[in-house]
C-alpha cells in the first residue's frame, strides 16, 4: 500500500470513483458522471491523500481548509471529509493509515483544530476527536406566527435568489466566524457551491442599515415545507425580523423547518408556538459532528477563566507530552514542562472535550478520557467553563 498526494486535477480519475461509490446512488449515469465531475472544480483546495494497492487507487481521504472560532478567537482548521474505502480494500487498516498521515500533514501545515462529521464516532475517537453537539431542527406552523405579522419592528429584510445574494450572505458569515463559538466557514472556493446551485432562496435582516440576520431555504412545494437551512442571526430582533418573514408564507406551506444551534429555544420565541424540536444522530447517515486539537501551543492567547494546572496529555502523536496550562492572566499560556508532577492526565478527546467547552472535567473521568485530581478539576474547570459550540459550515 502506498499513499500519495494528488492534485486537483487527478481528483476526478482518481478520487471521484472512490467518492462515489461511498457517498451516491450507483451505479451513476453518463449524465450523472458529468455532474458529479464538474463539482470537482469547488474542491481544488483541498488536501487530497489516496492510497493505492498494486498501482490501484483503493480509498481517499481529503482536508479542507477552513477557519474556526474557538472560545472568541479564530484558528485555522481543516475539516476532515470524504474517507472512503473501496470494498474489496476494506479492513486491511487503509484508512487508519490515511487519517493518520492526514492529521501529520494537517498539522505541519500550521492548522491548530480540526473538525468533521464521522461515519463511526469511535473510529475518529481515536484519532483524538470528541463529539459535539448536533444542531436542532424546530418544525411549526406558520400561522402560529401570525402575531408577528402585527408587531412594528425595528428592521426590514430583503429577499433574493442565493446567486443575487450570495455576497452579502457571505460577508455576514465571515462577521459571524469571529463573534461566535464553534462557527466555521469555508475558503472562497468551496463557500461559492450555495451561489452556483441556484437552488436556494436567501432573505436577510437589516437593522440600522446593518445586515443582522440571514438565513438559505426552499420550498418544496404548495401545502409542503419550507425548509430553513440555518436561522443566522445576532440577536432577538434578527430572528423576529426573519420569522415575521417566514410567517407571510401562511397560506402557501403547512410547516416552517428551521435548523438551529444546540443553546436556541425555540420554545420561547413566540406565544402560543407549538413546536417539534429535534436532534437526530445515527450512522452514517445522521452524524454530530467532533473535533479535535492539533496544537497546544497554537492555542495560547486563548481568553480563559483564572486557572493553573500540569497536565499529561497522552495517546497521541502529534501533540503527546507534558504542559503547563496557566489561565491565571485571563489568556491562556501554553508551555511544555517536565520538571512539574502532572495533576491530571488527559486523552486528546478529553483535551478537545474541555477546551470546545461540551465537557466537564468529571465527565472527562466518567468517559474514560482521563484521569483529573479534584484540585485540577476544579482549575480546568475554571479556566475552561461549559459552553455550547455551533459548528456552523457542514462538510
Amino acid at each position: 500500500m502506498k499513499i500519495r498526494q494528488i492534485t486537483a486535477a487527478e481528483r476526478v480519475t482518481l478520487s471521484l470513483p472512490i467518492q462515489v461509490y461511498a457517498f451516491e446512488s450507483s451505479p451513476v449515469s453518463d449524465g450523472g458522471w458529468e455532474q458529479l465531475s464538474a463539482t470537482q472544480r469547488y474542491y481544488e483546495s483541498h488536501l487530497s491523500l489516496l492510497a493505492e494497492e498494486n498501482g490501484i487507487p483503493v480509498a481517499d481521504v481529503s482536508a479542507v481548509p477552513m477557519r474556526q472560532n474557538v472560545r472568541g478567537t479564530v484558528y485555522q482548521m481543516a475539516g476532515v471529509a470524504g474517507l472512503a474505502t473501496l470494498p474489496p480494500a476494506r479492513r486491511k487498516g487503509y484508512a487508519r493509515a490515511l487519517v493518520t498521515e492526514l492529521l501529520g500533514q494537517m498539522r505541519d501545515a500550521g492548522n491548530v483544530v480540526s473538525a468533521l462529521y464521522p461515519f463511526r464516532p469511535s473510529f475518529y475517537q481515536r484519532f483524538g476527536y470528541v463529539g459535539l453537539p448536533r444542531t436542532r431542527t424546530a418544525a411549526f406552523a406558520p400561522s402560529d406566527l401570525a402575531g408577528l405579522l402585527h408587531r412594528e419592528l425595528h428592521g426590514d429584510t430583503a429577499w433574493a435568489p442565493i446567486s443575487a445574494g450570495y455576497e452579502t450572505y457571505r460577508e455576514f458569515t465571515l462577521r459571524l466566524v469571529a463573534e461566535r463559538h464553534g462557527f466555521a466557514v469555508f475558503p472562497d472556493s468551496r463557500a461559492v457551491q450555495i451561489r452556483d446551485s441556484e437552488d436556494r432562496w436567501l432573505v436577510t435582516a437589516r437593522a440600522n442599515g446593518e445586515v443582522v440576520g440571514a438565513a438559505t431555504y426552499r420550498i418544496t412545494g404548495h401545502g409542503g415545507d419550507l425548509v430553513v437551512d440555518d436561522l443566522l442571526t445576532t440577536g432577538p430582533l434578527a430572528r423576529a425580523l426573519l420569522l415575521q418573514f417566514f410567517a407571510r408564507h401562511v397560506d402557501q406551506v403547512a410547516r416552517i423547518v428551521v435548523t438551529v444551534g444546540a443553546d436556541e429555544t425555540p420554545e420561547l420565541w413566540a406565544t402560543d408556538l407549538a413546536v417539534v424540536i429535534g436532534a437526530r444522530t445515527s450512522f452514517p447517515e445522521s452524524p454530530a459532528p467532533m473535533a479535535r486539537i492539533l496544537s497546544l501551543e497554537g492555542i495560547a492567547g486563548m481568553a480563559v477563566g483564572p486557572g493553573f494546572a500540569v497536565v499529561d496529555v497522552v495517546e497521541d502523536p502529534f501533540i503527546a507530552g507534558r504542559y503547563v496550562l496557566d489561565g491565571r492572566t485571563g489568556h491562556l499560556v501554553v508551555h511544555r514542562e517536565q520538571n512539574l508532577e502532572p495533576a491530571a492526565t488527559l486523552t486528546v478527546p478529553g483535551l478537545a472535550g474541555l477546551i470546545y467547552g461540551v465537557l466537564d472535567p468529571e465527565d472527562v473521568v466518567v468517559r474514560g478520557l482521563g484521569a483529573v485530581s479534584a484540585e485540577a478539576a476544579n482549575n480546568l474547570r475554571a479556566m475552561f467553563p461549559r459552553c455550547t459550540p455551533y459548528l456552523f459550515a457542514s462538510f
